[in-house]
């Protein structure tokens, strides 16, 4: 079925849940251009990158917590249509915060559910995932048949959470109001594939600064092995058009909504293994991305190391201070195991095609990172930064320290090297010497290339010396 190109949208009131994120904004921008009379941004944060662009655009903020039954019902009063975007645990730390991503995941779904039927909110759209069907088995050219992946046997919180949210949805469509006045909730659920695009928040970031620091060590799986991806802008397509086969009264098609009750699968159309399609990207901002491979089983346990380890930390998870994990077991299925999925039912019954091909898309992603990366402080790898801080520590007690705990451990060793005592100090002088005036030099220079990150070029430099500097000299030449 295809439908006009603002079909149901144009006069109406939209409301899109966690609309500050990078999916939700993308699609808050595209309502308002098709023509939406209101279009409301849901959100537990008052900023985001894209806050001020919305606001310029004339979408109305509405601050909340999607798990508190009041501050969705004032949201969703009074809209046409629910895009229900917001979740919780995707990827990262995230994961391990077992009762927050059920708290969001499903009970945030409940309330959005109820505030619809109490306030006779005709469409509701649901943003799902691969992972209600995938749970670390090998699956080619998969389609809506396919079952729910047993609920008991997700290797993690945020698939199973989705997966009985995605059922709840589409157990309410035919919903009757409490108002019963005759009218129905109807619900439909898509399910995207990992998503990309300039702005992104889940997946290139963490990939970028693990990359820029030199801890992506290996590529996990065979090189055979692939996966989905879509660009956000294909997503927002395929999420209006689902919101316009809700329609139940369209002249000349009325009756049940073609998409009421379905789920759908979208994606760019062409899978392809994960580490090949991000290599584009980190070549283009300079980093390297390892030739060398890491088989599913050992990287499950290595993945299970860094659960527990984080699952001990769990108190401190939110804490900036406290990295993103390397990996986890969910994150290994889903770059070292085949899975990806036909569009097929989307096309037949939507008219889904995808507008922007991966090529299109993964230049505009680029071409982003590479302007993002040109504002931002750049550095060298972890490596470079444990060389820096272990030797003049080293360097440091062995001159300076009296013989207590390791010490003399360090003292011998730099012995071993110079000779004297003297010497270690001369050295050690010297070294912060030298620190200090790399890091005077690189104060003055940022000021002139990068003056947005000069205090940062001068701190870095100062420890780092040349291993910093040289990333600056690098800029200043462009």
């Amino acid at each position: 079925m295809h439908f006009s190109e603002n079909e149901g949208i144009e006069g109406k009131t939209f409301l899109v849940t966690g609309g500050l994120g990078h999916v939700g904004s993308a699609i808050c921008l595209d309502l308002l251009r098709r023509g939406a009379y209101e279009v409301r941004a849901f959100d537990l944060r008052t900023t985001s990158p894209w806050s001020h662009l919305l606001h310029h655009k004339g979408v109305v903020f509405i601050q909340g917590d999607i798990t508190k039954k009041k501050d969705v019902e004032r949201a969703v009063r009074g809209a046409d249509c629910v895009f229900h975007i917001a979740s919780y645990g995707m990827s990262g730390k995230e994961m391990l915060q077992l009762s927050r991503v059920d708290e969001v995941n499903i009970n945030g779904t409940c309330h959005v559910i109820e505030a619809c039927v109490e306030f006779g909110i005709k469409r509701l759209v649901y943003v799902s995932t691969y992972n209600v069907v995938f749970g670390g088995k090998e699956i080619v050219n998969g389609n809506e048949s396919l079952p729910y992946f047993p609920i008991d046997d997700h290797v993690d919180s945020y698939g199973r959470s989705k997966s009985i949210a995605e059922q709840l949805v589409l157990k309410s469509n035919g919903r009757p109001f409490k108002k019963n006045n005759g009218q129905c909730l109807y619900t439909c659920a898509v399910r995207p594939a990992a998503i990309y695009g300039p702005g992104e928040e889940r997946h290139f970031p963490r990939i970028v600064s693990l990359a820029k620091l030199g801890l992506v060590p290996f590529r996990i799986g065979e090189a055979n092995v692939k996966q989905d991806w879509i660009y956000v802008d294909n997503l927002v397509l395929a999420l209006v058009l689902v919101s316009m086969a809700l329609l139940d009264d369209i002249p000349g098609k009325k009756g049940r909504p073609i998409a009421a009750g379905q789920a759908y699968f979208v994606s760019d159309g062409y899978p392809v293994n994960t580490f090949e399609f991000i290599e584009p990207l980190l070549k283009s901002l300079d980093y390297d991305l390892p030739k060398s491979r890491l088989a599913v089983t050992r990287a499950l346990f290595l993945g299970k190391i860094f659960s527990v380890f984080y699952s001990i930390l769990y108190p401190w998870l939110n804490r900036w201070w406290l990295p993103q994990p390397l990996i986890l077991p969910a994150e290994v299925y889903k770059v070292g195991v085949t899975h990806y999925f036909s569009f097929l039912k989307a096309k037949e019954e939507l008219g889904y095609v995808p507008m922007v091909s991966p090529r299109e898309g993964m230049a505009a992603t680029i071409s982003y990172w590479q302007e993002r990366k040109s504002k931002s402080l750049d550095g060298p790898t972890i490596y470079a930064w444990l060389f820096c801080a272990i030797g003049m520590s080293t360097l440091f007690c062995a001159a300076f320290l009296p013989d207590i705990g390791p010490v003399p451990l360090f003292r011998a060793i730099s012995l071993f090297f110079m000779r004297s005592i003297q010497t270690i100090r001369m050295v050690f002088i010297l070294a912060v010497a030298v620190h200090i005036v790399e890091a005077i030099y690189a104060w003055f220079l940022a000021k002139r290339v990068d003056p947005a990150n000069a205090r940062g070029w001068f701190w870095q430099t100062f420890a780092l010396g040349i291993f910093s500097l040289r990333f600056l000299l690098k800029r200043a030449k462009k």
